[in-house]
Parts: structure tokens; C-alpha cells; sequence
């Protein structure tokens, strides 16, 4: 067995905070983030994220179920704080005893911190700036991801190598920061070991994994992409407070500046109140990144995708992708070293 020792070393608090043998998390991809890339990031040594997204609660009940019947080893649960139904999918996590909750998608709503962490769970927060990062830590966060714009689907407004310079000094010392947005080899890792984050999340990079049950048409546009394929979304109504999503631009594309408009007429008919009209936003995105993933609509569906998408060139299985990732990251650990 391959040994990282100066990779391990600098990843030792996040391994040990996740009960994995690496501290790479894969970030929660809807659709794509299921029972089987799950299990196979975790049986390979990393820890694998459910995305629960627009699930319901007997859904998601579903999912961690079969999971576990596929790995004995740790894995999270990703929720969107939004959720209507947050507090129920939250009890699911605490029937299933889930050690890892990753909530995600805005500020988490009142109790719900307090909530998950009454089951015995860890909470895993996104922090997009240093005064949000130490709120949520003073809330109860046991471990933060700062995640750039590089990343895809939901995105921040500044990128990550920016937010790890303001981040890391400030925080990663006495608390759990992993970094994400953009990684897609394990010499970025390794720059950002070195700056004190405990580890890092890659969603991109597992997107076309052999276990990933993404469509081959999903896979071959990754496969096709360069990193300025991957452009986030344009924010048509500024009283519609929309995250900017990065995907691969198509016809789902233009879909979206239509339903953004429809939904602006929505909230000056009155039909609908803000949180409505979100939820309508995350519906949209929801439907249409399934169509990419499981239908293989590629054509109109969302091929969520960030920048690294130009590395990710072909499918390989998840225990490939992470020893060279650690073996990218050892190599350039010990280059710095000799130096």
C-alpha cells in the first residue's frame, strides 16, 4: 500500500474529523452525488457527500439506506438550507445515526445547527467571507468549506485562490477548513495544505468517475469541455435574488434568462412572495440538471461543471482519480521540501 506521508501529515486534522483515511470530501452534485459515486469515494479512502437537494424526506431515507449497503465506511449528507422541509430531512440524517451533515445554499435557518447536532452529527457550514466564517463557527460549525467561483453549480462571487488568502490565515489555525473550487490536481491541494486548510473538496473531478451514473452524453460533454466553457448564469431581475449557478453554456442556458423572467412576473403579479420565487429558481435547476444527467439531455438539460472541467478528460475509476490526486499532492510536497 502507497503511503503519503507529508500529504497525510498536513491532512491529519480532516482525516481525523471525518473518519476517513484522506481528507477529500466530494462535493454533493445533485443526481450525480448518489449511493453508488458515494460509496465508491468512501471505500476508496476519501469521503463521499449525498446530495440531497430537492429530495424529500422518504427519499433521502432511500438514499442513505442503500448506501450504507454499499459501504461500511463514513459518509455525509449534503442539505440545502432552503428546503422547505429542512427539519424532516434532518431527523432522517439522526434515524440513519449520519456522522457528517453539510448544509449548504445560504445562513442556516434558526435551530437547524442545533438540530443536527442533537443526533451527535458534525455540521459542515460554506463560509464565502471571514466574519460569516467565524459567526458560523460561534453557532456551532464544527468544520467550514470555502469554495470559490471557479467551482460549479451554485457559486460565490470571488474566487477560491482569493477567499484562501483571506480565510486560512485568519481562521484555519484553530478550526476545520476545507477549500474548494477549481481542484482538480493534488499539486492545488498541496499549495493549500500548506496554507492551513485541513483538506479539500473536489466535485468536477468524480463527475465522470466509472461509478458515477451520469449519462455517457453528460460524460462525453465534460470530456469535450475547456475550463471557458464553464460560465455561470446571469442574473436578469435584481429584485430576484439569484445564486449564479456555472454549467456548461447551451440551450439550457437561454432556458433559464426565460424562466428568471417568468418568474419576475410572478412576484409583480403578486402570485408568488420571494421564498416562492426562489424555490421556483431551484425547481428550474433541479429539473434541468436531471434531464442532463439521467436522460442525457445535454441539449437543454444543465451540465453542471466547474472550471477544472477542461482536466477531467476521460473516465476513470474513483480509486485512480484519488491516488493521483495524492500522489500529484506527495510529489509536489516533497519537491518544496528538497528545495
Amino acid at each position: 500500500m502507497t503511503t503519503y506521508s507529508l500529504t497525510s501529515a498536513l491532512m491529519r486534522r480532516g482525516a481525523e474529523f471525518l473518519g476517513s483515511d484522506h481528507a477529500i470530501l466530494c462535493g454533493a452534485m445533485s443526481w450525480v452525488s448518489e449511493r453508488n459515486l458515494v460509496a465508491a469515494i468512501s471505500n476508496a479512502g476519501g469521503f463521499g457527500v449525498i446530495a440531497c437537494g430537492a429530495m424529500t424526506p422518504e427519499l433521502l431515507d432511500t438514499e442513505i439506506a442503500a448506501t450504507k449497503t454499499l459501504t461500511a465506511k463514513p459518509f455525509g449528507v449534503n442539505l440545502i438550507t432552503m428546503h422547505p422541509m429542512l427539519f424532516d430531512l434532518i431527523a432522517v440524517c439522526a434515524k440513519h445515526q449520519v456522522g457528517h451533515v453539510v448544509l449548504a445554499g445560504g445562513i442556516p435557518p434558526k435551530g437547524s445547527v442545533e438540530a443536527i447536532k442533537e443526533s451527535g452529527a458534525k455540521v459542515i457550514c460554506f463560509a464565502p467571507t471571514v466574519a460569516l466564517g467565524k459567526k458560523l463557527l460561534r453557532s456551532g460549525a464544527d468544520a467550514l468549506v470555502i469554495e470559490g467561483s471557479e467551482a460549479g453549480g451554485h457559486i460565490g462571487p470571488v474566487s477560491t485562490s482569493v477567499l484562501a488568502q483571506e480565510i486560512l490565515p485568519e481562521l484555519a489555525q484553530d478550526n476545520l477548513v476545507f477549500v474548494a473550487g477549481g481542484i482538480a490536481r493534488g499539486e492545488a491541494m498541496a499549495g493549500y495544505l500548506e496554507m492551513g486548510a485541513c483538506g479539500a473538496q473536489l466535485g468536477t473531478r468524480f463527475a465522470c468517475a466509472t461509478e458515477s451514473i451520469a449519462h455517457p452524453l453528460f460524460k462525453k460533454a465534460f470530456f469535450r469541455a475547456s475550463a471557458r466553457d464553464a460560465v455561470a448564469s446571469v442574473q436578469v431581475d435584481p429584485r430576484l435574488p439569484v445564486i449564479p449557478v456555472r454549467a456548461l453554456k447551451n440551450k439550457g442556458s437561454e432556458e433559464f434568462t426565460a424562466k428568471q423572467i417568468a418568474v419576475a412576473r410572478m412576484l409583480d403579479e403578486g402570485s408568488v412572495d420571494m421564498g416562492q420565487a426562489q424555490l421556483e429558481i431551484e425547481h428550474f435547476w433541479a429539473g434541468a440538471l436531471r434531464r442532463a444527467v439521467i436522460d442525457g439531455d445535454v441539449e437543454r438539460g444543465s451540465i453542471m461543471a466547474g472550471q477544472s472541467v477542461g482536466m477531467v478528460t476521460k473516465e476513470e475509476p474513483v480509486v485512480d482519480i484519488i491516488a493521483t490526486l495524492l500522489a500529484e499532492c506527495e510529489q509536489a510536497l516533497a519537491r518544496r521540501k528538497a528545495a
